[in-house]
Formats: C-alpha cells, sequence, structure tokens
C-alpha cells in the first residue's frame, strides 16, 4: 500500500541543509499536490516568484524575511502562510531554514 501514502515518522530526521546554497527534496509529488522540504543556508535568497496554485509554506526551523506580494513580513519556526494562485513571493534566509511547502494542483 505504499503508493496510497506517504509516511516519514519523524520529518525532523528528513531535513537537511546543505553546507551553501538551497536543497529541496520532494516529498510527494502526484496529479493533486505537491509536498517539497527545502533546506537553506544562512543568507541564500529565493527571489520574487509566482506559481499558478495555492500553497502553503510552515517553517520548521530558522528565521526568514518572507515577501507576499507587496508586504515583507518575518518568518520563525512555528510560522504558517497561505499563499494563493500567482502571489509574488521570495525567501531570504537570515538563518539555516528549513521550510515544508505544499501546492495544492488543480
Amino acid at each position: 500500500m505504499p503508493d496510497k501514502y506517504t509516511y516519514l515518522q519523524d520529518l525532523r530526521a528528513h531535513t537537511r541543509v546543505p553546507e551553501n546554497g538551497i536543497l529541496s527534496q520532494t516529498l510527494q509529488n502526484d496529479d493533486r499536490s505537491k509536498i517539497v522540504l527545502f533546506g537553506f543556508t544562512a543568507g541564500q535568497e529565493l527571489s520574487a516568484h509566482t506559481a499558478p496554485f495555492p500553497a502553503t509554506l510552515t517553517v520548521l526551523k530558522g528565521e526568514a524575511a518572507l515577501r507576499l506580494g507587496e508586504d515583507e513580513r518575518e518568518a520563525a519556526e512555528g510560522t504558517f502562510v497561505y499563499m494563493t494562485p500567482y502571489l509574488e513571493h521570495g525567501i531570504k534566509a537570515k538563518t539555516d531554514l528549513v521550510l515544508l511547502l505544499t501546492m495544492i494542483k488543480k
């Protein structure tokens, strides 16, 4: 039955921050959703971009500056964000950072 679900007993055990750069690990991907675990080295930035799907972002570790449309927001462990389709957004890691991104495909 593994093709019917994804089970990670401890998500924290899968979190990795690279020595330098940004690491993305796709945990799940099908025609309805995509879930990606990101690790950012302090100072790394994902420049502003858009996506055609609604998405959530959950900070699991670290601190970041988020750009959400015209707004700048601070993010830390436990921060949750819901983003509508085509919302311009970007991320700059202030410290080593781990994020969980969930895209909800239509």
